[in-house]
């Protein structure tokens, strides 16, 4: 197992999962983590999050890095490829994170079934007025008890049941219960598969990461990942940025689902300086990509985005 060692500089990373090119909306969220942890001296690491074999493509593994290289967006050290590191996730899973993991044979069907009869007995109950069930999606946990064989089923691990505080240097000040929120999450699939959060966890631990800046999004889980960098004895990230989402007119979050476009890096300067206004930050000089990032990293600033958590597109 890889033992992590105290960072002598702040470590920040883009992780995208290469199951679509790079959209408007993943360009500003590399741009902003690149330039804030550039203007606080750091590195800037690069992970290819590609665990999701049924989804994830190397085509677009190979154009998110030509588009990075043309933006001018230069990573530190090696690109990480989780689905090289799968032995690893495993090792975690079968040693340190072992208690906490049980083994998991319901179905989605089996869940819906049992969420829509918990809807009908609080129907039931209310006389006909439905009652807000704000954890109804909730794993109920029905095979926790059961001691099924780990390596023949979906594993999950069991989240703590305590709120869990952390200062979001955009959203301010965050609680959450990991349990009463998320429940216990799967962290391997049935057929081997590692699901996002254990990765990303154990990965964020095992890189140093001090400082994460991602989407809005991704902020429900961060309680989940602060629980299990815990558990797995890996230092904690020190900083945590969720910036908002970048939408369409139409109120949508941009992303591969709702059919974004990819980016078209043949005028890197504009591409740069759009993603910067959205970010609203200082303009910058049209000049070359490297030019314009050394200005951007030096007026970078997380004032202008603090406590927003969406930024509309004027067209697409």
């Amino acid at each position: 197992m890889l033992t992590p060692i105290t960072p002598s500089q702040p470590i920040g990373r883009f992780a995208p999962s290469p199951t679509g090119e790079l959209h408007l909306g993943s360009l500003t969220t590399a741009l902003a983590s690149f330039c804030h942890i550039k203007s606080l001296g750091g590195k800037w690491l690069l992970r290819i999050e590609d665990t999701d074999t049924e989804r994830c493509d190397r085509q677009f593994t190979e154009q998110i890095l030509i588009d990075l290289e043309a933006l001018g967006l230069q990573w530190d050290g090696d690109v990480i490829y989780q689905s090289e590191r799968i032995d690893i996730y495993n090792d975690y899973l079968s040693s340190v994170l072992r208690p906490l993991t049980y083994g998991c044979q319901c179905s989605r069907k089996d869940l819906e079934h049992y969420w829509a009869h918990h809807d009908q007995d609080q129907l039931d109950e209310n006389e006909g007025a439905k009652k807000h069930l704000p954890n109804r999606k909730r794993y109920p946990r029905q095979c926790i008890a059961a001691e099924l064989d780990k390596e023949q089923h979906k594993l999950r691990i069991q989240l703590p049941d305590y709120r869990i505080g952390f200062n979001d240097g955009i959203q301010g000040l965050q609680w959450d219960n990991p349990q009463q929120t998320l429940g216990d999450m799967v962290v391997r699939r049935q057929d081997g598969m590692i699901n996002y959060i254990l990765a990303a966890s154990l990965d964020d631990g095992l890189q140093q990461v001090t400082h994460i800046m991602r989407g809005l999004d991704i902020l429900p889980m961060t309680t989940a990942q602060i629980s299990i960098m815990h558990a797995a004895r890996l230092p904690a990230v020190d900083y945590w940025y969720h910036l908002p989402l970048i939408c369409n007119p139409d109120g949508q979050k941009l992303s591969k689902q709702n059919l974004a476009q990819p980016i078209d890096t043949r005028d890197p300067s504009r591409l740069i300086a759009h993603a910067l206004e959205l970010l609203q930050q200082p303009a910058v000089d049209i000049d070359t990509p490297t030019n314009m990032l050394e200005q951007a990293i030096a007026q970078w600033a997380n004032s202008p985005l603090q406590d927003k958590q969406q930024m509309t597109l004027t067209s697409q």
